[in-house]
């Protein structure tokens, strides 16, 4: 099952030279791009699924539970982000929502079950948000565009012929809801829960790739609304956004397990990619986008080999284990996600602080955003603290001294596993051409 889940890069290869539209989907550079990272991080997925069984207690049921659930979450997904239908995109993302909650609950705890009734409970007020904010959408097109106002395209190039209060309406309760199911305030807290609880794949899928199509859809939606009222979407974003990385920053602080502090760290992460976005850093926004996507699944891919008798504490997590390239890959994502240099967020945070900076120079409101991007520098120098102290705790502490001196196992898979995350974010860095000619297709 493993290998055959590996095949998802070859649709993933094929529709990046095939670009098409038509009523209900479409295949643009920018959404071929976030399929091919997305296929990335499902074949790591499936490939620590190998090892799997080795690092946690699971029957075959739950495994085979797991792939079929697998399968139709995918199913999903792919639906999303080819989506040129709101409509589509809705139904991608809710067959995504309900199988995963049966991918939470193949652990066999009560927390797990616990998490797996609070995400879906979470999940369907963020996706009603969202078919609100759709059906409001879409009655501000209707009486110009019939039954094309569902039509992403259609919507971007009649911006001038539809009710503007009612898609803005529409516009700010979708992206809501949008930013809910991403762990956004005020449920900054609920997405750290469930990925602690559930088998880490899950994590990683959440981070991977079910963020993607999530952010993919606030692509979409804000591109029409830039051209709306552009000084609205900069305002909604920018407050929200800014706000949630504030209470998130100081969570990151206090985290005391590595599980949790991956997950807020994502929120952090998906924070930056909206503010660069609606400044108009659409190369930053697609970088850091999907650096995030490879650093983050990797990060929670590896808890396999960094736990300790089910513990995730931080001390001495990194000692210990062979073959050292191992040691030195996790460490390399742990510190790339902070973007330390040569990680490619260290890039994308330079150009996105250069779009935030120029959009304050062309705005009425400069000292204000200006104020605005010197606090987001402050609360991600907090994050990079935490997480530079996290590694040194995890490569020169022990937490119990005989469990340290244990070397730890690494399976083949896991390396498999690691090398495919590491690679492909080396290539990213070769990949800034072709992520800049996405980019300039936007605007």
């Amino acid at each position: 099952m493993s290998i055959i889940a590996t095949s998802v890069i070859i649709p993933a290869l094929w529709i990046i030279f095939h670009p098409f539209n038509n009523t209900y989907f479409m295949v643009d550079k920018l959404n071929s791009f976030i399929m091919l990272i997305s296929s990335i991080v499902g074949i790591g997925v499936s490939i620590i699924m190998i090892s799997l069984p080795k690092r946690i207690s699971l029957e075959e049921k739950n495994i085979k539970r797991f792939y079929r659930f697998f399968g139709i979450f995918w199913l999903g997904l792919t639906i999303s982000i080819l989506a040129n239908n709101m409509g589509l995109f809705w139904i991608g993302l809710e067959f995504a929502t309900l199988s995963t909650v049966y991918m939470i609950k193949v652990k066999p705890t009560e927390a797990a079950h616990k998490e797996a009734w609070k995400y879906l409970i979470i999940g369907a007020i963020a996706i009603a948000l969202v078919l609100f904010g759709i059906i409001l959408m879409y009655g501000s097109a209707k009486a110009t565009l019939g039954a094309n106002a569902m039509n992403f395209l259609a919507l971007s190039q009649n911006t001038a012929h539809i009710n503007h209060f009612l898609f803005e309406m529409g516009f700010f309760i979708a992206t809501t809801g949008l930013f809910v199911k991403m762990g956004f305030f005020p449920m900054n807290l609920w997405l750290a829960d469930i990925e602690r609880s559930a088998i880490y794949p899950v994590a990683a899928l959440f981070s991977g790739i079910l963020e993607s199509a999530i952010i993919l859809g606030f692509f979409r939606f804000s591109q029409i609304e830039m051209h709306i009222n552009y000084s609205h979407l900069i305002g909604f974003v920018y407050t929200y956004s800014i706000f949630t990385l504030f209470m998130v920053s100081f969570l990151i602080y206090k985290a005391k397990d590595f599980v949790r502090l991956f997950s807020l760290s994502g929120i952090e992460h998906m924070t930056i990619i909206t503010l660069f976005w609606v400044s108009g850093g659409y190369f930053a926004a697609l970088l850091h986008f999907a650096a995030h996507a490879l650093f983050k699944p990797g990060l929670f891919l590896s808890s396999g080999i960094l736990e300790q008798n089910g513990k995730f504490n931080f001390k001495g997590v990194l000692k210990n284990i062979k073959p050292k390239y191992v040691s030195l890959i996790i460490s390399a994502l742990l510190l790339g996600v902070v973007s330390l240099p040569p990680s490619p967020m260290f890039f994308s945070e330079i150009f996105g602080f250069k779009s935030m900076i120029d959009i304050a120079k062309n705005s009425d409101y400069f000292v204000l955003m200006i104020i605005g991007i010197i606090f987001i520098l402050i609360l991600l120098s907090i994050i990079f603290y935490k997480f530079v102290d996290v590694y040194q705790k995890a490569m020169y502490e022990n937490e119990n001294e005989s469990e340290n001196d244990k070397e730890k196992v690494v399976y083949t898979s896991e390396k498999i596993m690691l090398i495919l995350f590491f690679v492909s974010l080396v290539a990213l860095l070769f990949g800034f051409d072709y992520i800049d000619t996405i980019a300039k297709g936007l605007k």
